[in-house]
């Protein structure tokens, strides 16, 4: 059975620096075999351009445990979602500023006039003011309650 170390939990995404690897859900599994360790990581989109960062900063993270051959494989089957932020993940985005996504179960509707609850005060009165923020898997509301600004990470 494929496991995740508890030292994969160091690796940070780039891009959201309070979310590890592990709990942004790209982790798929870890392999420990008599000659190394092979970890197979989706990425969250094909594109992504943290994924070579993530990729060398994984190696390294298990290089530095004393492992000398490890293999960082990326897979794009199945695809990530949005699904696989981890509950403690949800929560981080959250106090980082940044609404989690729904969790949808395969049911992808990206409808912007759905209820969005502000990370900061938990109001629903919410606006979008753009359907697409500073990367393309972000979209920029604003709370009409306590007046701040924030991001929602859409769901994929």
């Amino acid at each position: 059975m494929p496991h995740r170390p508890r030292s994969l939990h160091d690796v940070k995404d780039p891009e959201i620096p309070v979310l590890s690897v592990v709990e942004l859900g790209v982790i798929q599994s870890v392999e420990v075999t008599d000659s190394g360790v092979v970890i197979a990581m989706t990425p969250t989109f094909a594109g992504c351009p943290a994924l070579d960062v993530m990729r060398a900063e994984i190696e390294a993270r298990v290089r530095r445990m004393g492992v000398e051959a490890v293999e960082v494989k990326v897979v794009l089957s199945p695809p990530w979602s949005t699904d696989m932020i981890s509950e403690t993940g949800r929560a981080r985005l959250k106090e980082f500023g940044l609404a989690p996504p729904p969790v949808h179960g395969g049911l992808i509707q990206l409808i912007f006039a759905e209820v969005v609850a502000c990370p900061y005060c938990a109001s629903v009165e919410t606006t979008v003011k753009n359907t697409f923020g500073p990367t393309l898997c972000r979209a920029i509301y604003y709370c009409d309650h306590c007046q701040q600004p924030f991001e929602q990470f859409k769901a994929l």
